[in-house]
């Protein structure tokens, strides 16, 4: 997606569609003993898995008292990096996060346990699996949150010379169907720019009660050295985090309310960012569609840059909120009318 432009045109469609969520949890998300048993047999197996498991506070959560999709995307992006860096011996960075459907939310008082692992390894490159699952103490309950892969790169080293990953040798018949199917998931990745430019190549006339412009969203956020990881590079979870701000604020302003996140189509990182840039940070609803449900699209675009010099391009993801009322049905949003594409 290199050289993509911001507004994306509507009249495509709904990229991705997610599970409700809901606070009671379907007694076919919650594990059985089967399932455990095959985790513990991985386990002893796969030197690459890492997991992390954090009890959700106050300070993690959103007007909802539920785990904020920023703050999660921190702690998934920080648990795959070390299981990267664990598999290449090496400092690592994050290239992509592929589509993430969130089938459940996470109450304030919940652990949050994050495992991940590193399915294949591509010359410099990996995709690491992430798992989430949610935890409640009280009940002893246990049901999954999501799940999402990861393209990880290696740095060069001091010398400038690549840092070639050895080989993952797969031993369970679940590994060897995530090997598998990672050479696929990285094809499709390939094109994927391919992809958004044809559906940028295409407009729509549609007409709207609500100008797309109302819902934009600029702003611009300073690197400080708490938003760096142990590279001194702008850690990515924090940049995911942030475009989701931005999302959210002009998903509420389409729909004057509290909007729901239900997936992400893939951040895509096209470069380095360093303590000391300012990242600029744009979003707009690209559509609203009523597929079932009534969702809307927005798009958001992060660019880097310096005291002197142009912006740098750094990340792109489209975000699918949906409203709820009260009784947590979804609301009827209202149609917009796009901004012509500039040639």
């Amino acid at each position: 997606m290199v050289g993509l432009e911001f507004v994306c045109p509507t009249g495509q469609g709904a990229r991705s569609s997610a599970a409700k969520m809901t606070s009671r949890v379907p007694s076919y998300l919650e594990k059985d003993e089967d399932e455990e048993e095959e985790e513990d047999e991985e386990e002893m197996i796969n030197a690459t898995e890492v997991k992390m498991s954090q009890i959700v506070m106050p300070c993690h959560s959103n007007h909802r008292q539920e785990l904020s999709v920023g703050q999660l995307l921190k702690w998934m992006d920080s648990t795959a990096c070390l299981s990267a860096e664990r598999h290449a011996g090496s400092p690592c960075v994050t290239a992509s996060m592929d589509d993430i459907h969130f089938e459940h939310t996470i109450s304030v008082g919940q652990v949050v346990n994050i495992k991940a692992k590193v399915n294949r390894a591509f010359n410099t490159s990996m995709e690491v699996g992430i798992q989430v699952s949610c935890e409640d103490l009280f009940s002893d309950r246990h049901w999954r949150v999501c799940h999402a892969y990861a393209t990880f790169v290696t740095q060069r080293t001091n010398t400038g010379q690549k840092v070639i990953l050895k080989p993952i040798i797969p031993h369970t018949q679940k590994e060897q169907v995530e090997y598998s199917l990672a050479a696929e998931r990285r094809r499709v990745r390939m094109v994927h720019d391919d992809i958004i430019k044809d559906l940028l190549s295409h407009g729509s006339d549609q007409q709207g009660r609500c100008d797309v412009h109302e819902t934009r969203v600029e702003s611009v956020e300073l690197v400080l050295p708490p938003h760096a990881n142990h590279q001194v590079n702008t850690f990515g979870g924090q940049i995911m985090a942030w475009m989701v701000n931005v999302a959210m604020i002009a998903a509420s302003r389409l729909c004057q309310a509290h909007p729901t996140l239900r997936t992400i189509d893939m951040f895509t990182f096209r470069g380095p960012s360093q303590v000391g840039d300012r990242l600029l940070l744009r979003a707009i609803v690209n559509n609203a569609f009523k597929t079932g449900i009534s969702v809307m699209e927005v798009g958001v675009r992060a660019e880097a840059y310096q005291e002197e010099g142009s912006n740098r391009h750094i990340n792109s993801a489209f975000m699918t909120f949906e409203v709820l009322d009260n009784h947590g049905k979804p609301c009827t949003l209202p149609r917009i009318r796009p901004e012509p594409l500039v040639s």
